[in-house]
């Protein structure tokens, strides 16, 4: 049988690549991200979750991605290249090298060098990845390059020949800036090898990894651009509706994304393949895969453009059943997620469970003082997720602090009227329920407050910047982790482990 996230009880945390420690702007795939899964199996934990991986836009937002396939060369670390010999030690350790335009730099030497002295085995990875990638690469490639040309402007600014991806113009293009083009795909082949590398470590310790899907990807993005066949938008680019959700729990004008609703009858046209190309890569970074927004598989809200808010829209139908009949039918070992929070209606349960989809439980959402609410740990189901909170929640020291007396009485009384220890009550909780993988954000193991959050939904702010701090997840907190794991019988057990057996995706389309 194959090792799959569900396969018995199980825990994981939480916590972005850019969130972990190190010398740089953001936590990358450096020997912190390695020490990070150590310490994982040290605590009993065998999951680890993380945001999606692409390249982002200013705001750091990794939801609205340049790319649905790309990895960010922020991510890129910088210690690898220099032990390949692409780098110099002088050249990693220059101030430049600390910002994100440094680090593209240093990647660029590191290309030229590459270029110089790789051996043939080297340089056949190389084309063999540009190969196996080439439904999207260049495409991406393409784009980046036209992005920087034209001053790093969304390309509904474009001058319209390059706007329109005019497939002549195109190949002019490319053959004039071919060494450009080149080099962003080495950025993309040296990240999908360092990926690899890590996720393997990971795999032979025993941690599975937990990766995140938007279901839209961003406007300004290569797969927009160079795809608009399958996008709701006119002409000049433009869409004249936008995603988004209407007012919920997170904000009471809703959250308008801005991303363009797709063309689902043109997709269904073409057997989804779209849809297929881009789960595949998915399958090749992740041993599972939650959707965020599944909802938007059955019903997604519809916001004029002209609208500053996503107060006023309206559902329209997606057709999720055909959808999922054909990635389940293409990835039928690949674990798919539900994030079915929001508002969910009975069809969108019907879907989820048609499929046998986990979804996912969020404690902070269980006292709202109705005994149905299906959050409330009495309530759980064992093909689930439960989470102390997930990236859009306040830490939960913080949010226990905010509230009312009366609701803080309510939530020990729903506890069983145990005293109240936040954070650690709540993760207990989690590691108890039936739910057969229980995931705790880092903020919430360190027992973090006010100021910790990773993301406020509804602001571009200040978010995505949240960072571990060396030594922060000490040897006493994982201890206290593992002896709360192995009393909920949730200890990774290497005992009776067979690396060999997690799925490894094909790598041929």
């Amino acid at each position: 049988m194959h090792t799959t996230l569900l396969s018995h009880r199980r825990a994981g945390v939480l916590l972005h690549i850019t969130s972990l420690p190190g010398p740089h702007a953001y936590g990358d795939i450096s020997h912190y991200a390695y020490q990070f899964v150590d310490q994982l199996c040290e605590a009993g934990f065998s999951v680890w979750q993380i945001l999606p991986l692409g390249p982002t836009h200013e705001d750091l937002c990794p939801y609205q991605s340049l790319s649905a396939h790309a990895g960010n060369p922020q991510l890129i670390n910088l210690e690898w290249l220099v032990k390949k010999g692409w780098l110099a030690t002088e050249g990693l350790h220059s101030n430049n090298s600390l910002d994100r335009q440094g680090r593209i730099d240093c990647i660029q030497h590191a290309y030229n060098q590459f270029n110089l002295i790789a051996n043939s085995d080297e340089k056949h990875a190389w084309q063999t990845f540009i190969d196996e990638n080439h439904y999207w690469l260049l495409n991406y490639a393409l784009f980046m390059v036209l992005r920087d040309e034209f001053d790093n402007n969304s390309w509904v600014d474009w001058p319209q020949e390059y706007r329109d991806a005019d497939e002549h113009l195109l190949q002019e293009y490319k053959s004039l800036h071919e060494e450009k083009i080149n080099s962003i795909f080495f950025q993309q082949y040296v990240f999908f090898q360092q990926w690899a590398e890590l996720k393997a470590y990971a795999n032979k310790k025993g941690v599975l990894i937990i990766g995140d899907m938007p279901i839209f990807v961003a406007h300004d993005s290569a797969e927009v651009w160079a795809n608009r066949q399958y996008f709701a938008i006119n002409e000049y680019g433009m869409a004249d509706f936008v995603a988004g959700v209407p007012p919920d729990y997170f904000s009471e004008t809703g959250q308008r994304w801005g991303n363009p609703h797709y063309q689902w009858d043109k997709l269904e046209q073409d057997d989804f393949s779209w849809w297929v190309e881009r789960m595949h890569t998915q399958a090749q970074l992740y041993d599972g895969v939650r959707i965020d927004h599944f909802r938007g598989l059955v019903q997604y809200w519809e916001i004029p453009a002209s609208e500053e808010n996503a107060i006023h829209g309206q559902w329209v139908d997606a057709p999720g059943e055909k959808l999922l009949q054909k990635l389940t039918q293409c990835f039928p070992q690949l674990t798919l997620i539900a994030e079915d929070l929001g508002t969910i209606t009975p069809d969108v349960i019907k879907l989820r469970n048609d499929f046998s989809l986990p979804g996912m439980l969020i404690l902070q959402f269980a006292f709202s003082g109705d005994n149905d609410n299906p959050y409330l740990p009495e309530n759980h189901s064992e093909n689930s997720l439960v989470y102390t909170a997930t990236h859009d929640n306040d830490t939960t020291v913080n949010w226990y602090q905010a509230l009312t007396p009366e609701t803080k009485a309510y939530v020990s009384e729903s506890l069983g009227g145990r005293p109240i220890d936040m954070p650690w009550t709540l993760i207990k909780v989690a590691f108890d329920s039936v739910a057969l993988l229980a995931v705790i954000p880092m903020q919430d193991l360190l027992g973090l407050g006010d100021g910790h959050r990773m993301n406020i939904p509804g602001t571009t702010e200040g978010n995505w910047q949240w960072r571990l701090l060396e030594g922060q997840f000490n040897y006493e907190i994982r201890n206290k982790a593992y002896a709360m794991l192995a009393s909920s019988n949730r200890v990774f057990d290497p005992a009776n482990y067979d690396s060999t057996q997690v799925i490894q995706p094909n790598s041929n389309l």
